[in-house]
């Protein structure tokens, strides 16, 4: 799964927060950017994600109208573990992020753990 540019994450961003999908014009009214970025490079950028499968589109009208493929935590969840699967030593890639975090998120993530293990 290749990392989304700064724009494609901006982009990303308006997307997952929308309550229903957006059109080139919402999102773009949505960014906060200076400068502001062209309608058609915005309508690029929705365009190669849909062909990368990170939103889907229906049509509106004339128009599509996009939603992300999958929650922002499906996103970072999958991206993670691309990261994970392209590591030459996956236990001292997983050594390194836990160390990396900090002690309330590596508390959860004993729970998260410890719960999964219970339901096995």
């Amino acid at each position: 799964m290749p990392r989304l540019g700064e724009l494609e994450s901006a982009i990303m961003a308006v997307l997952w927060s929308a309550s229903a999908p957006a059109t080139v014009r919402d999102v773009l009214g949505a960014l906060h950017r200076d400068p502001e970025p062209a309608y058609t490079t915005v309508m690029t950028v929705l365009d190669n994600l849909h062909r990368k499968g990170t939103v889907t589109r229906e049509r509106v009208g004339r128009a599509w109208a996009y939603r992300p493929a999958q929650s922002r935590e499906e996103f970072d969840a999958d991206a993670m573990a691309a990261v994970l699967e392209s590591s030459s030593d996956r236990s001292a890639t997983l050594l390194r992020f836990i160390g990396k975090i900090d002690p309330e998120e590596l508390a959860r993530l004993r729970e998260i753990l410890d719960a999964a293990e219970e339901q096995r």
